[in-house]
């Protein structure tokens, strides 16, 4: 069904600040059809810049900002011409309504983006919502990322601590899956906002890290003075060997993850060592294998009660030991002031260097491993 186009419909639809005139419009029972034209001046030849004269028109659809519950195409009419000098033929400039190849307008882009960030859709919903294929809206998407992410000379201005952490991309059998994830804590330590993403580096070797430092500026290098990560050595010696007089820490997650995954090592002993077998629902120390993992402060009466009836049986003391050293590490960081967790840390760590009697090997590996990680 064909409806008259009233002369405020470009505006309207946002065409006009994308070069846009719309000429018809066609109304399905699924999706709306806008028929437009470029509204900006032809071009000369991009071989010799010559004149050219009108030679045909082609077809070029976009997927538009939906009105209402139907999705919007875009049938843009593009004229053709032809150089008369040279005789090369070339396309209308209509890079103001969509990316170059793009298969959706600038402004159904902008929405998608929006919807990812703020709203927290899925790519099929805003597929949907767009009336286009999965991977056509993921595609524009990444695009439209990796422009505001990286193309912005100014992003990296200012940094001074920043996050290294590997993560799963792929869940198939197929590439690397893991990637390294680079992001900006400087905000988050100056209290001035919240951290942000600087870069997505494939794999997560030692090598990976070390290309992405020695591909930035040598100001930013030297700008950077703390690198969080978390117990991987790899992502440690390429922040040493790019970076001069920069300070790694393991960042606070892979520390209490560190002590957490010690002591369900420890529990998971002493399960072999009493019962000669793995954790069942009846034993106890299997039972109780949640509730140990949960900071002190938040376990309720009846989880104080089983937890205390496991501590209580001799054969368990190692245990106990190591679930008190996984408590002091989560005391650390939720400290009030730095300082005092500073304190607390450090007795921790020389503790458990100076005085761990035999049969605690999960608290001595921890010591060593956060004496190493943590050193500043």
């Amino acid at each position: 069904m064909r409806n008259a186009t009233p002369p405020c419909l470009d505006s309207f639809c946002r065409l006009d600040r994308l070069g846009l005139t719309v000429r018809d419009q066609i109304v399905h029972p699924d999706h709306s059809v806008l028929v437009c034209t470029p509204t900006t001046p032809a071009g000369p030849c991009p071989a010799c810049a010559g004149p050219g004269s009108r030679h045909d028109t082609v077809v070029r659809k976009l997927a538009h900002v939906p009105f209402g519950w139907k999705p919007t195409i875009l049938q843009v009419i593009v004229p053709r011409y032809r150089c008369r000098p040279c005789g090369r033929v070339w396309r209308h400039d209509v890079c103001a309504a969509a990316p170059t190849r793009g298969k959706l307008s600038r402004d159904a882009v902008t929405l998608a983006v929006k919807h990812i960030v703020l709203d927290r859709l899925s790519i099929a919903r805003i597929a949907a919502i767009l009336g286009v294929a999965w991977n056509t809206c993921s595609d524009a998407i990444l695009a439209a990322a990796d422009e505001l992410l990286f193309h912005d000379p100014t992003r990296l201005d200012g940094v001074t601590t920043i996050g290294v952490d590997e993560h799963v991309w792929r869940h198939t059998r197929f590439g690397d899956k893991f990637v390294t994830v680079i992001i900006d804590l400087t905000p988050t330590r100056t209290n001035t906002g919240p951290s942000r993403l600087l870069a997505v580096v494939e794999g997560r070797s030692k090598q990976a890290l070390k290309q992405w430092l020695q591909q930035q500026s040598e100001s930013f290098r030297d700008g950077v003075e703390i690198v969080a990560m978390d117990g991987f050595t790899g992502y440690k010696s390429a922040t040493v060997e790019t970076i001069d007089d920069v300070t790694t820490v393991m960042d606070p997650f892979h520390v209490v993850a560190l002590a957490g995954e010690k002591l369900d090592r420890c529990r998971q002993r002493l399960q072999q060592e009493t019962l000669g077998h793995r954790g069942r629902s009846q034993d106890p120390l299997y039972g109780i294998r949640r509730i140990a993992r949960t900071r002190a402060a938040l376990l309720t009466k009846k989880q104080w009660f089983r937890l205390l009836n496991v501590f209580d049986q001799d054969c368990h003391t190692p245990f106990a030991v190591s679930w008190e050293a996984y408590q002091r590490v989560i005391d650390a960081y939720q400290a009030d002031q730095p300082a005092e967790g500073k304190k607390i840390m450090t007795r921790l760590i020389t503790s458990l260097q100076s005085s761990v009697p035999t049969g605690l090997e999960e608290l001595r590996s921890l010591g060593h491993t956060m004496k190493r990680a943590l050193r500043t």
